[in-house]
């Protein structure tokens, strides 16, 4: 177990670099704001292509997979609703937003470099798998969702009008769709666009990584603890269990696909849940203190996991 801890716990010590960075102020605000846009507009994005580009498709792409991850991540996302609804009393379209949490995984920020420090880089070609299609499905299901259940709904051209910007003006999306052209197509592209690809791919985990610490510097527990602490649980502890049982149990998964839907569905909510959150101005309190918490937790619960797949 001390083994596994030493793999995860330097992820999130530059997570850790880049909070203290900010509290310190020897990082501003604006200095996050950048970096943000650089790993989230450009590097990762560089790096969702490269992935896609050269990744066997029709190796990860299988539907055992899928459905192992994602009827996970669906059924977290109805129970978040359900408990927002039921125990915090939330109106409709907050609890959509509570629930939209513990959906939306943080799976390249925290999914891609824990998994490879975990089991190295060769085993990222089933997560590339499950996220090409992450994005479109949480705001797919998460949008439609929303807007059925908020009083002021748009309709359904409306809905899938908003459904078309959250996906299509993405710079995730852009570099997922540019990887699936090139991959689908054959085009081969210049060495030296390559390198600059891979110089891109090499800056943008670490980088992330570091911004995101700066970003949970603004957000706060609150009073919004107990939900906050729902949608950890949901996140941390039962979609991973979901993933597990399919996996394992019901499809028989390989194990580099047991592994990627398992360490995959452990992680955190991504900063995701809080731009869905404020998309809709709903329960942003909730969805804030849900990463930060999520985030924090899932040292441990993350370290949990990878114990028990090392047992398989």
């Amino acid at each position: 177990m001390l083994g596994i801890l030493e793999t995860v716990i330097p992820v999130f010590l530059v997570i850790g670099a880049g909070w203290l960075a900010v509290r310190a102020k020897l990082f501003t605000s604006a200095h996050v704001d950048g970096l943000m846009v650089f790993t989230q507009g450009f590097a990762i994005p560089c790096l969702l292509f490269a992935a896609l580009a050269r990744l066997d498709l029709g190796a990860v792409f299988d539907w055992r997979l899928l459905v192992s991850f994602y009827a996970g991540a669906t059924v977290c996302f109805a129970l978040g609703i359900i408990g927002a609804r039921r125990l915090f009393r939330r109106r409709p379209g907050e609890a959509v937003a509570v629930g939209f949490g513990a959906l939306f995984s943080n799976s390249v920020l925290l999914g891609l470099p824990i998994m490879e420090r975990a089991y190295g880089a060769e085993a990222l070609a089933a997560n590339f798998g499950i996220i090409a299609i992450h994005a479109p499905f949480c705001y797919l299901l998460g949008i439609t969702a929303m807007e059925v259940a908020r009083a002021d709904g748009r309709g359904l051209i409306g809905t899938l009008r908003a459904i078309g910007r959250a996906m299509f003006r993405n710079a995730l999306m852009i570099g997922l769709a540019a990887g699936f052209a090139v991959n689908l197509s054959g085009a081969t592209l210049p060495e030296p666009v390559w390198a600059a690809v891979d110089l891109m791919v090499r800056a943008a985990l670490p980088a992330a990584l570091f911004g995101l610490g700066g970003v949970l510097t603004r957000y706060r527990m609150a009073a919004q603890v107990p939900q906050a602490l729902m949608v950890a649980f949901l996140s941390l502890v039962v979609h991973p269990s979901i993933a597990w049982v399919l996996a394992v149990e019901v499809f028989a998964l390989p194990l580099p696909f047991v592994r990627a839907a398992v360490v995959t569905a452990a992680m955190a909510p991504g900063v995701n849940a809080y731009v869905f959150a404020s998309m809709y101005n709903r329960a942003e309190g909730v969805a804030a203190s849900a990463v930060l918490l999520s985030t924090a937790l899932s040292v441990l619960s993350v370290s949990v996991w990878i114990w028990l797949l090392s047992g398989l």
